[in-house]
């Protein structure tokens, strides 16, 4: 399955051809950093077989690192992202006279590539049109009691995009070959929307916001753990410090229903983040702050 995945960015390749105007390559360094935080699960008993992290973590503070990039191509028409994102939490717990206890928090690889073409403008810098994504998400490691997960999900639909503010509004159709139980894969479909939003409040203060929600619909067999919802969202802000580097506020928050669970898992997570962001011209070896 690897293998398709491999190919859906190939096949993304030749549409690149028919592009008009000057091209412009990007890194973004969306943030690098790290994130103290305090969680709040609710109903995490009901989860604790459940792959996905947030759900089944205990309420406590920690650390989590994250590293969020993006390599972004714009040609004419068209914006082809290729983004990899990647957060780790862990903490250690040694009560007295008691065993050690080792909680993950947060563990996550996401590898996405979008690629959007602005059939329509609206004004200035709005465009849309049609967005086909592809992207592979896994963990690190397993957690204790449940397969490691791995996902690859094919998504279309239309999107908002290269605005200013609205760096991505979408609505898509999605499929999804979940590869996390190796004896009997699952497919499933969905809708999916989403977002990523950036406001600068004053200069060297910026507002931001990303998120999406998934209702399932179908799958090819029951998998009681199964999400059939799933709600993520998370809005930050980052303060200028010294040259690229940022303090600020964050809230993170997760929300999902398992099939045949009754009760919603939720993960509320509040703290701060220290962050390394910037963003790179490839053609004119320059940066933009």
């Amino acid at each position: 399955m690897k293998k398709v995945f491999l190919s859906l960015f190939v096949a993304m390749l030749p549409c690149l051809a028919y592009a008009d105007g000057d091209s412009e390559l990007y890194l973004n360094i969306r943030r690098i950093g790290l994130d103290l935080s305090k969680t709040d699960v609710h109903n995490a008993g009901d989860y604790q077989n459940s792959p996905v992290t947030a759900l089944r973590a205990d309420d406590q503070e920690f650390i989590k690192g994250v590293w969020d990039t993006a390599l972004e191509y714009k040609a004419g028409d068209l914006n082809w992202d290729n983004s990899l994102f990647m957060e780790y939490g862990k903490t250690s717990l040694h009560p007295l006279n008691a065993p050690s206890v080792v909680n993950e928090n947060a563990d996550k690889i996401l590898l996405t590539s979008d690629l959007a073409w602005a059939r329509w403008h609206i004004g200035e810098d709005l465009k849309f049109g049609p967005l086909v994504r592809a992207a592979y998400q896994t963990e690190f490691k397993a957690n204790p009691g449940a397969e490691r997960m791995n996902v690859v999900r094919v998504n279309a639909g239309l999107s908002l995009f290269d605005h200013p503010i609205i760096k991505s509004l979408y609505v898509t159709g999605l499929y999804e070959y979940d590869f996390t139980y190796t004896d009997e894969p699952v497919n499933k479909s969905a809708v999916e929307g989403g977002w990523r939003l950036e406001y600068e409040i004053r200069d060297g203060v910026k507002f931001s916001t990303n998120g999406y929600y998934r209702e399932y619909l179908s799958y090819s067999r029951d998998v009681p753990i199964d999400l059939k919802r799933d709600f993520s969202a998370e809005l930050r802000m980052d303060t200028n410090l010294w040259n690229n580097f940022t303090m600020g506020p964050y809230v993170q928050y997760r929300r999902a229903k398992a099939r045949d669970i009754k009760e919603y898992g939720s993960n509320l997570m509040i703290g701060i983040s220290f962050n390394y962001i910037v963003k790179y011209d490839l053609m004119n070896y320059d940066s933009e702050e």
